[in-house]
């Protein structure tokens, strides 16, 4: 692997401004979903994700990652298809 001197990086002053930019969109974004937790919150269905069963918290990541599970046949032919004992 050939080695070659390491490359400079400039900062400038368009990226310090994109970056001050986008970090105040972030800030009030966050402000924003704070505000509607919080009057949520006062309604008590905020808090539903945090207190209902293990069930129903499972469910729900299981819906936002996607992952549908199947459930688990307990007879033998399922388990080891035609075979036979």
């Amino acid at each position: 692997m050939l080695r070659r001197k390491p490359t400079r990086l400039e900062l400038k002053l368009d990226d310090i401004e994109e970056f001050e930019s986008i970090r105040k969109d972030l800030e009030t974004r966050k402000k924003q979903k704070e505000d509607v937790e919080v009057v949520g919150g006062s309604d008590g269905e905020g808090a539903i994700g945090l207190s209902s069963d293990p069930k129903s918290r499972e469910q729900m990541i299981n819906d936002r990652i996607g992952y549908k599970p199947q459930p688990k046949p307990n007879n033998r032919s399922s388990q080891f298809g035609s075979l036979e004992f």
